[in-house]
């Protein structure tokens, strides 16, 4: 969609040659050895400044006063509990933020572990919701060089050494280590899921090093996406007259990050394995009852590579092996005793003692010659435990089994793997890259901002291991009396007037059935709130069809530890969908299973201080839980979400974007009781019966600060679009008397929405009489980017469309910092910024990046970019404020962050796939559902009692048995 000569005028962002020289890019011009010609790029020896965090105005904070203290009150009463609240704005980490990100290690749902742009290890998530952010600084790579007879020796630390706690005197921890690195000659170049570090002659002028970083994440592909491992990759290019022989070290302590290295019982461990893999596993006891991690480094010998190991180093005075004495050891000899290879575990280290291993690999290097040494990096912490006692098994352990000795083979596999799975990175990566007509920073910001879905918490587990690990779970759901959803106050009976189609195709497992039942709760309380017995049937975790792929959960963020925010994954799950398109069906059938789910507990709700239940039947969760998901959502208790109106048409929306997308007939006939129970829950809202869905004067959507009165622009589009994609999903599976009312409902909400909104240029904020009312949102139109996304007719006439993006072009995006920021939320026609709240006055990177793919969809390709880039500029850029690898849900104008590492930027995705249309959706009929429903002037609202639900299904039970009639 985009024009071939649109951005031939723009330079080329950051060419390597201005990092490297010609002559070392060229030397590393073999085995991607070299970075690429699209990548981030930074040199090491940049300063790394603290990032300056969000506060609110004194304005705002008067008005959230009484939140604030229900918010202490109930982090406090967390605490006392041994829980962490998933929202804690008191509580500062103590390591600062600052620039200094990179991209992180390891594949998918397995734990992550980042890694700094200037080498160091940080941003510890091996135990899920628990983040450790400061780095670990023995865990390190570093070189020895010896030329001439040893006359000529380098010995340095491969980071620059501008770290606090480093340089003390006469110390025999790793401020003994040469930290000799200035950076000014090295570079780092991140293209993820690989990264480059680029040592032009440091230490050894004539001593060329290229280390790659290597992680398995492979779009479509199962498997190896899941695995904890990465790999390093050092080659070496001998400039001088001389031959060298280089020697490379790989440190690690036995930690998880934090003080975890202290709490004792951790043992390390040397082996020799097959294909000349050797290394060091690391057994680490975690505190608190969470399941125990093995790290494995390892290096692989060859015949010009020898490998040798120091199983055990402290880094006090009193170990036994200090840190020092392991670094005098390599400078004098470049590798260790391989007699150390037979040592055995060592003891158990003591509390308060850090225990820490080494792997080296040493070659000689000819003068003018090259030579590769592979290292690599791999854990195994097979099980999930939640706090509230679900325990689960990780993704891996399908093929690795559940030992935490897996370790073991996963280092093996990565060292063996790797070339295959860059082969798989660069497939999927070239059309991209190498597209001309893109913008440079477009390319590789787009990959990079997948970084989330490693380091943004993920979890992903096995199906099959719930039956053996789950313990005790509690009794919390509500039952509703035979099996009726409540909607706006009345009963609606699924179970009466079922109608059937004839058997569908030559294969009798293809029945026709009811789908319109809702689940049977057998994890239930009475009525009247009594325990009734209570047991997730195995259906609920067994997958969905032959190819199963486990289930995934991704947190909103680092510091909002809630998981799968589903109004947020309505901007992130382009990427899923994208690259993973089973891992976001899975997610959508969890929440599709949530719908028809209810949870009776009471909850207060912090913002108001009013009770209500924990999860409302038919209601769209807005998360799947903190400390026990998928069977205590919603955790967020800010408001209550059972009457946000924009959940239950996002979810429909996604559904049917999947469902088209993908033309899985089995996961629409699944999820369709779900969709029709979701748009039937939102009648309530219809107060005034014009079709149309009002606000209730509070914050009741994404925008949780930013009250909403009557009618609004964001909820209202989002509406409009659920009834189109609904009456096309309708008529597609085979209810057609849904599809009449979704029809008849959409005609007469449609124009409406115009002549409360439209203002001749744009649509109000809202239809209210409040100072912001007129306010241009920049997310008025998100209804129609999912519209426009799925293939289905434009809600609205271009002309609207294209003035209203232009208004949110000329006035949120241009009339702040000259369009280098992204757009703000919100602007006033006058062309100052709404700061009505804080919300209001941020810009989001994820909006920014669903703005800018509206506006491809809608053939404004120039301001889509111009509109996205701000977020590059303010965000990932030299000048900008230091977010990359961390991009934040927020910033305000004077670039003050709120909620680093946040899903939602992941949207950027949203902006590849306006771009290229699936072939599903482009060769789609370009005919309008509407036209094709027929209308009936008698047609009054449906139920279930009034006309059954007919649809034609790939396989009965489709969420198990406990899900819906089978009549097969």
């Amino acid at each position: 969609m985009v024009s071939s000569s649109l951005f031939h005028r723009r330079k080329q962002s950051w060419p390597p040659e201005e990092y490297i020289s010609r002559a070392t890019l060229q030397l590393f011009d073999f085995d991607s050895a070299a970075p690429p010609e699209h990548a981030w790029r930074r040199r090491l020896d940049s300063h790394a400044n603290i990032l300056k965090e969000f506060s609110v105005t004194f304005r705002e904070a008067i008005k959230m006063v009484r939140l604030g203290i229900r918010l202490w009150s109930y982090i406090r009463e967390e605490a006392a509990y041994g829980r962490k609240a998933p929202i804690d704005p008191f509580t500062r980490e103590s390591c600062k933020p600052s620039a200094s990100q990179g991209v992180p290690l390891g594949g998918m749902g397995s734990g992550s572990i980042s890694r700094g742009f200037r080498g160091e290890f940080r941003q510890w998530q091996i135990i899920p919701g628990i983040r450790e952010a400061s780095p670990v600084m023995a865990n390190q790579f570093s070189i020895f060089i010896s030329r001439d007879g040893g006359n000529k020796k380098y010995a340095s630390v491969l980071a620059p050494g501008q770290h606090e706690g480093l340089g003390k005197q006469d110390d025999y921890g790793i401020s003994s280590w040469g930290w000799n690195l200035s950076g000014q000659n090295s570079t780092y170049h991140a293209l993820f899921p690989r990264a480059w570090t680029i040592y032009d002659g440091e230490p050894d002028p004539d001593l060329k090093v290229s280390c790659r970083q290597i992680s398995p994440f492979i779009p479509h592909d199962y498997k190896d996406s899941s695995l904890p491992t990465a790999v390093f990759v050092y080659t070496l290019v001998n400039t001088g007259k001389e031959r060298a022989k280089v020697s490379l070290l790989f440190t690690w302590a036995n930690s998880i990050g934090g003080i975890s290295h202290l709490s004792g019982d951790h043992v390390n461990e040397p082996f020799i394995g097959e294909d000349g893999v050797s290394g060091v596993l690391l057994h680490h006891k975690t505190a608190k009852g969470n399941p125990p991690v093995t790290f494995a480094i390892a290096a692989c010998e060859t015949q010009n590579v020898n490998v040798t190991v120091l199983p055990s180093f402290g880094l006090s005075q009193e170990s036994c092996i200090t840190a020092k004495d392991m670094w005098d050891t390599m400078v004098r000899d470049g590798q260790f005793d391989r007699g150390n290879f037979s040592s055995g575990p060592t003891m158990p280290s003591s509390v308060g003692e850090t225990l820490c291993a080494a792997v080296s690999a040493s070659a000689w290097v000819e003068p003018r010659g090259k030579c590769t040494v592979t290292f690599a990096l791999a854990w195994s912490s097979p099980k999930v435990k939640f706090l509230k006692g679900s325990l689960y098994y990780r993704r891996y352990t399908k093929y690795y089994g559940t030992s935490e000795r897996a370790a073991h083979q996963l280092v093996h596999d990565a060292l063996k793997n790797h070339k295959q799975w860059e082969e798989e990175i660069e497939k999927w990566q070239n059309p991209i890259l190498h597209d001309e007509r893109l913008p440079e920073w477009y390319k590789f910001t787009l990959f990079n901002e997948l970084y989330f879905l490693v380091a943004g918490g993920t979890v992903w587990i096995d199906s099959q291991s719930h039956d053996e690990c789950t313990v005790n779970l509690p009794q919390t759901t509500r039952k509703l009396e035979e099996k009726n959803v409540r909607v706006k106050g009345r009963k609606v009976d699924y179970t009466e007037h079922i109608e059937h189609f004839a058997t569908f195709g030559s294969n009798q497992s293809d029945r026709a059935v009811l789908a319109g039942l809702p689940c049977k709760d057998e994890s239930a309380t009475t009525e009247d709130g009594d325990p009734a017995d209570f047991s997730h049937s195995s259906s609920f975790l067994d997958p969905q069809n032959e190819e199963d792929v486990g289930r995934f959960l991704y947190l909103e963020g680092v510091e909002y530890i809630m998981w799968c925010t589903y109004d947020v994954h309505f901007y992130a799950s382009f990427a899923l969908l994208e690259l993973f398109p089973k891992i976001e069906l899975s997610i959508q059938r969890d929440f599709a299973k949530a719908v028809l789910s209810e949870d009776g507990r009471k909850v207060r709700f912090l913002a108001e201080g009013n009770w209500g239940i924990r999860k409302v039947r038919g209601a769209v969760p807005h998360d799947l839980g903190t400390h026990d998901p998928w069977n205590e959502m919603n955790a967020y208790n800010i408001h209550d979400t059972s009457k946000w109106k924009d959940l239950n048409p996002k979810f429909v929306l996604q559904v049917y974007r999947d469902f088209s997308a993908t033309g899985d007939l089995a996961f629409g006939v699944d999820v369709w009781p779900s969709v029709r129970a979701a748009m039937e829950y939102m009648e309530q809202f219809d107060r005034d019966n014009d079709g149309l869905i009002e606000n209730d004067g509070f914050p009741d959507q994404t925008y949780d600060t930013w009250t909403v009165h009557g009618v609004s622009a964001y909820c209202g589009c989002l509406w409009l679009a659920a009834l189109q994609a609904a009456a096309a999903m309708a008529v597609q599976i085979g209810d057609r008397d849904f599809a009449e009312w979704c029809k008849v409902t959409f005609l007469k909400a449609k124009p409406v929405f115009e002549a409360k909104l439209w203002n001749g240029s744009y649509f109000n904020y809202d239809s209210g009489a409040s100072s912001n009312s007129k306010s241009i949102q920049a997310d008025q139109l998100a209804g129609q980017w999912y519209t426009a996304s799925s293939g289905l007719p434009s809600l609205f006439d271009d002309g609207k469309i294209r003035s209203s993006l232009q208004k949110i072009y000329d006035f949120n995006v241009m009339k702040v910092r000259g369009g280098r920021m992204g757009a703000v939320n919100g602007m006033h026609p006058n062309g100052k910024v709404d700061e009505t709240c804080m919300q209001s006055r941020e810009i989001w990177a994820g909006v920014t990046y669903a703005v800018a793919a509206n506006m491809i969809l809608a053939g404004m390709e120039e301001q889509a970019f111009a509109t996205a880039e701000g977020i590059f500029v303010a965000g990932w850029s030299e000048e900008g404020y230091g977010y990359w690898f961390q991009t934040p849900e927020a910033w305000t104008i004077d670039g003050h962050f709120r909620s680093l590492i946040y899903m939602r930027p992941l949207s950027i995705w949203g902006m590849q796939w306006a771009l290229s249309l699936p072939k599903a959706i482009m060769e789609a009929p370009q005919i309008n559902m509407m036209d094709r429903i027929r209308s009936s002037p008698m047609i009054s609202r449906l139920s279930g009692n009034e006309s059954g639900i007919r649809i034609v299904a790939h396989r009965a039970g489709c969420f198990g048995n406990s899900s819906f009639r089978c009549t097969c």
